[in-house]
């Protein structure tokens, strides 16, 4: 097969797009949009997110050791990109887009309650890579709608329509294609 070389960047693709929500220490909650997140650990559960140094949620997440990561459904992609695209010091954006802000259990954080899964997360680690910081999070409480889990609590994902992020276009996610250990099924 024929390769060319390409330009030099990230080509990690899909990637979630997620709204970060954190709360400033004046009890102001403010929300982020992140491509630039995962798993980071299972035990404990961990996640991480990539915020430039330069936003405004960065210094936010520094001053609370807090962070949400809300998972948003295709109802929610108006207000994921929005997110991405304006500044909380400018702009109130839960006012803006009539989001509900909800107190944490664990955490002094807000999460965004029009968002099917929700996870408070305080931070572990932290590590400058260049323009942004690297942030790991212990999840410390996970909030999840009314009939989005099956009953071995997993994603329900036949409830829930999701999206993905393949810059600078938004995918829905779409049809199952297989389930882990497939490949070394003998039923496979």
């Amino acid at each position: 097969m024929a390769k060319i070389r390409a330009k030099l960047k990230n080509y990690l693709y899909p990637i979630p797009a997620v709204p970060v929500s954190c709360t400033g220490s004046d009890g102001r909650p403010n929300i982020i949009t992140v491509a630039w997140t995962g798993v980071a650990c299972g035990t404990p559960p961990m996640v991480s997110i990539a915020v430039n140094l330069m936003r405004y949620s960065h210094g936010l997440i520094k001053e609370t050791g807090a962070f949400c990561i809300n998972i948003p459904d295709n109802d929610m992609l108006h207000a994921t990109d929005y997110c991405g695209n304006v500044s909380g010091r400018d702009v109130d954006k839960f006012e803006e887009l009539g989001l509900t802000p909800v107190k944490g259990d664990e955490t002094d954080c807000h999460y965004i309650d029009e968002c099917p899964v929700n996870m408070e997360c305080r931070i572990k680690h932290e590590l400058v890579l260049g323009s942004h910081e690297l942030f790991i999070g212990e999840v410390v409480a996970v909030h999840v709608r009314e009939g989005a889990l099956t009953p071995e609590g997993k994603i329900n994902m036949n409830s829930l329509e999701l999206f993905t992020y393949i810059g600078p276009e938004y995918y829905g996610i779409g049809k199952k294609l297989g389930q882990y250990g497939y490949s070394v099924s003998k039923h496979s």
